[in-house]
């Protein structure tokens, strides 16, 4: 069955009462054929299905009878459709069912009997008391992939405790690092929660290729913590890489004060010499042919130990010239630049513009929408075929009433659903 049948088969894709625009027909993408039961909410988990849903997979996401809570954030217009959810829901169904109902629970076994992959972001113990563990799941579909996106990973001491991005950058220390000795402060985006997402994906998609090979279907846990300790530890772990420790954490180009974007007499650049070659070909364009035989800067050995000295001088140097001329003078060098780009001045970048990155619909409820497409193009499979994030429950109907059809599969062995959504 084609990616477009598919969302034909469960109700028109998200057109008609969906509340967006129909499907366009086009290549299926590499996970056509692959269908997912979402079971996650905010960002983490839909940040990972909507790269599913992206790559081609049928992204089913399950809905409790309010929604996803993620529907009401900036939700000017009342209808359940704020910016953030129509970014990270892209191309998904909607279906409500109501987990503490024995009626709706069938529902959701008869569905994941049928499906390649599970995701959701309950913690340790919380699935299970869902039923929606890979124990109990295996039971009634051994060969499906069960992705539990969580805080903490199982059998630490933090391992039920419940988490958002917020926590993970604090006690990470993600948060600390941003600003070295002094105040610690977030990064101003959820980025714990799509990094891990993105790991998640690539984690479901290696699990799929392991079970092309041996048929059979596994559990797979992706902890926030563990996924930015990991994230941050590559170039940050520093003397600590050592047992015991020979030197303090941290890297030191990212940790000095002077790593910033660079003021110019009419901007802001975000420039990064890094090669040898690059500071030779650099030094000459800005008349400092001299430092290039310093040995402080003449290797990269050398420049970190001396990276403050460096970009201070640096710093120093741009400002005295436009943004036009430093960019032009960096782009002499081969010395990778830009200017500063505001949220607002992506939506003119000329890249962008010319890479086709921005789409723009038209939504029956909430008029033109604008959305970036996947960063990813594939060459012979082609992407998903694009739709509008959902309206609650826009598929429900159809969905619920082909679920009903079928015959209801086994209960699973041992499963102790409890009143918890």
């Amino acid at each position: 069955m084609t990616t477009s049948d598919r969302h034909e088969h469960v109700g028109g894709g998200s057109g008609g009462d969906s509340g967006g625009a129909p499907a366009t027909p086009g290549p299926g993408g590499p996970l056509d054929g692959i269908t997912v039961v979402d079971l996650t909410s905010t960002f983490m988990g839909p940040f990972c299905t909507l790269i599913l849903a992206q790559f081609g997979a049928r992204v089913i996401k399950i809905e409790p009878p309010g929604g996803d809570i993620l529907r009401g954030v900036g939700d000017t217009g009342g209808h359940g459709l704020g910016p953030i959810f129509l970014n990270a829901n892209l191309g998904k169904e909607s279906v409500v069912l109501d987990l503490r109902d024995d009626a709706d629970h069938r529902r959701l076994l008869r569905l994941i009997e049928d499906a390649d992959v599970v995701a959701h972001n309950r913690p340790a113990g919380s699935d299970e008391r869902l039923g929606i563990d890979y124990e109990t799941l295996r039971t009634i579909n051994p060969a499906v992939i069960v992705c539990a996106m969580r805080g903490y990973g199982a059998g630490g001491p933090y391992g039920s405790e419940p988490a958002y991005d917020d926590v993970i950058q604090a006690v990470s220390g993600l948060a600390a690092n941003q600003t070295g000795r002094g105040e610690p402060q977030f990064v101003r985006s959820p980025v714990s929660d799509k990094v891990t997402g993105m790991l998640a994906m690539g984690a479901i998609c290696a699990a799929l290729v392991e079970r092309a090979r041996s048929g059979r279907g596994q559990a797979i846990e992706v902890p926030m913590f563990e996924t930015m300790a990991q994230f941050l530890l590559v170039e940050q772990q520093g003397g600590y890489v050592f047992d015991p420790p020979r030197g303090d954490t941290g890297y030191a180009r990212t940790d000095s004060p002077f790593r910033r974007p660079y003021r110019t007499r009419d901007g802001l650049v975000g420039v990064l010499p890094y090669t040898d070659a690059h500071w030779r070909t650099l030094f000459e364009v800005l008349d400092a042919g001299d430092r290039a035989d310093d040995p402080r800067f003449a290797t990269i050995g050398a420049r970190s130990r001396h990276i403050d000295e460096l970009y201070e001088w640096l710093d120093g140097e741009l400002a005295t010239r436009t943004t036009a001329e430093t960019v032009e003078l960096f782009r002499r060098a081969k010395v990778p630049i830009m200017p500063v780009n505001g949220i607002a001045d992506l939506f003119t970048d000329p890249h962008l513009d010319a890479v086709d990155f921005f789409r723009s619909t038209e939504h029956p409820q909430l008029g033109t929408v604008r959305h970036a497409r996947s960063p990813v193009r594939f060459s012979r499979s082609g992407s998903g075929p694009f739709a509008q994030a959902p309206a609650l429950d826009s598929h429900g109907r159809e969905l619920r009433a082909e679920l009903d059809d079928r015959s209801a599969p086994p209960s699973p062995t041992g499963a102790a659903y409890s009143e918890e959504q």
